[in-house]
């Protein structure tokens, strides 16, 4: 990591974050990882992508992307929480909660209901790659500043 030789008050300096453009996991097998994204979640191959010098693919969610790469685990062997809320994961927005229950039920992929008691759930990819889907109007997820308060 670039740390600066500037000894600039950081606090004066103005910027904002405006978006999470694209979410990354690791995978060992992108085939087996591509059954599971494309063919269990219906996830849409963005083709427009440039190779990088290892196997992966980016796929379209909604505005954003997600990006798998076929590279070594580096957690490998690492116990993860029984429950994919309590570790680290990505939210997406899905307009039928029910209809991916049952199509992860078909694929005998474990899941668990959100202990909030929202709409929500969620599993793991077949690397162990927490996931949460949420059930939003339409599968739009809520824009504006108070998105979370539409989440809870």
């Amino acid at each position: 990591m670039r740390r600066s030789q500037n000894k600039t008050n950081i606090e004066t300096l103005n910027m904002k974050i405006t978006a999470i453009l694209h979410a990354t996991f690791l995978v060992e097998n992108l085939a087996q990882a591509r059954n599971f994204y494309e063919g269990v979640l219906g996830f849409r191959l963005d083709e427009k992508r440039h190779e990088m010098g290892f196997p992966g693919v980016w796929y379209d969610v909604g505005a954003q992307q997600i990006h798998l790469m076929q590279l070594p685990n580096p957690e490998q062997g690492l116990q993860r929480p029984a429950h994919g809320g309590r570790d680290r994961h990505v939210a997406m927005a899905v307009d039928n909660l029910d209809a991916l229950m049952k199509k992860l039920d078909a694929a005998s992929i474990k899941y668990s209901v959100s202990k909030s008691g929202r709409r929500a759930l969620f599993c793991r990819d077949i690397d162990d790659n927490a996931l949460e889907f949420i059930e939003a109007a339409n599968g739009d997820a809520p824009q504006g500043d108070n998105v979370m308060d539409r989440w809870l």
